[in-house]
């Protein structure tokens, strides 16, 4: 793991701290989530933006039609096969 180190307003380290005791986490824990959900929310809108300039193929959007099939056997009598 790598340790980052970087200055903050003072007023947003103090509402930092009080969050993380608010929520019973250490502050590192605290920054270290909040860090990680922003940059899952970029990689997000980075694939948004590749989905955008590369859409799905009507081959790939036919795929989707398979999923509404269902089940291709009807299963639901075999709950008392065991009895």
């Amino acid at each position: 793991m790598t340790m980052l180190s970087f200055r903050v307003d003072d007023n947003e380290a103090a509402d930092a701290a009080q969050r993380a005791a608010q929520f019973g986490v250490g502050l590192s824990d605290l920054l270290r989530e909040a860090l990680h959900s922003h940059l899952v929310r970029l990689a997000a809108e980075a694939d948004v933006l590749a989905w955008r300039a590369q859409p799905l193929t009507d081959a790939e959007l036919s795929l989707g039609d398979v999923a509404d099939w269902g089940p291709a056997e009807e299963w639901s009598d075999w709950g008392d096969a065991t009895r």
